[in-house]
């Protein structure tokens, strides 16, 4: 899916106020979360490289019930990319 902000996906589907949206640079992909309760999230955190979230995985494993890889999901990333990738090549034809 893709709106002003850029390409997303819902990183947990029952939660639409929630999302993630992802962009590749370098061939290395940047997550960046939105939330509709916390505006200021957008403002404050900018685009992280997916080697960031796997560095800062296991400090969330210990310490919280929050599950990094659900919301930073690699393989999704890649699958809304290649969709937007591909409907802008069906849009430029």
């Amino acid at each position: 899916m893709k709106d002003e902000r850029g390409i997303f996906y819902y990183p947990f589907p029952q939660n639409k106020e929630v999302r993630m949206y992802v962009q590749e640079k370098d061939d290395m992909i940047y997550f960046r979360l939105w939330n509709a309760e916390d505006p200021k999230l957008w403002a404050d955190h900018g685009w992280i490289p997916y080697d960031a979230i796997l560095q800062a995985q296991a400090m969330y494993e210990r310490k919280s019930a929050f599950n990094p890889r659900q919301a930073y999901d690699l393989d999704v990333a890649r699958a809304v990319l290649k969709e937007a990738s591909m409907l802008n090549g069906t849009l430029l034809q």
